[in-house]
């Protein structure tokens, strides 16, 4: 996803400032597609300049805040952009790699990483599940309303496969080579099962 379509996309839902629009983008989009006040505004601009949308006056008052809304353009090109064919994105996560070394250099500490990954993970999950009983739950099962559930539902499976998988990373780390042979480890350990020597002069 680019920026400029998910700025095109809040400001169908809503026209609104670059500060309002930004704070917005902080709670919904923001959690999928990161990006920095900074570059909302710049973007802004360049959509403006592009023709995608456009400053609405300024109202009379101190401290007012000049508004966007999208254009007929804006709208084609978003439409556009939605139908455009793109295959999925492959997987980039600096964890998996760790993970790989651990499995060839041995304890290495990674558990503490994973330990506090878990505890962000927890909380967004939270975050998420919060968002989904305050707008979700109660709200009539619109088309507009469904789609919106499925993308926060995405994020919230995304956040419980994360905890899982860090707390399987988390057991196999805490094991030893030992420990995954539990046949070999219970035979040597079981009595009366030492090798009796042979009877002399058989």
């Amino acid at each position: 996803m680019s920026l400029p379509h998910a700025l095109l996309t809040a400001l169908i839902e809503h026209p609104c400032s670059g500060s309002e629009l930004a704070e917005r983008f902080d709670r919904s989009i923001g959690y999928f597609w990161h990006a920095t006040h900074q570059q909302i505004y710049r973007e802004l601009a360049r959509l403006e300049e592009a023709g995608w949308i456009e400053a609405l006056a300024e109202e009379a008052g101190r401290g007012r805040k000049r508004q966007y809304r999208i254009l007929a353009a804006g709208r084609k090109e978003l439409r556009r952009w939605v139908a455009e064919p793109e295959d999925p994105k492959p997987l980039r996560e600096e964890l998996m790699v760790r993970l790989r070394a651990a499995a060839v250099i041995g304890p290495s500490g990674l558990q503490d990483e994973i330990t506090r990954r878990v505890a962000m993970h927890r909380d967004k999950l939270d975050l998420y599940r919060r968002i989904e009983q305050r707008d979700f739950l109660d709200q009539p099962p619109s088309r507009e309303r469904r789609l919106q559930h499925l993308v926060l539902r995405a994020g919230i499976l995304q956040e419980e496969l994360w905890l899982q998988l860090s707390q399987e990373a988390l057991e196999i780390l805490a094991s030893s080579d030992a420990d995954d042979r539990p046949e070999a480890s219970a035979e040597a350990g079981a009595p009366g099962r030492q090798r009796r020597p042979a009877a002399r002069g058989s």
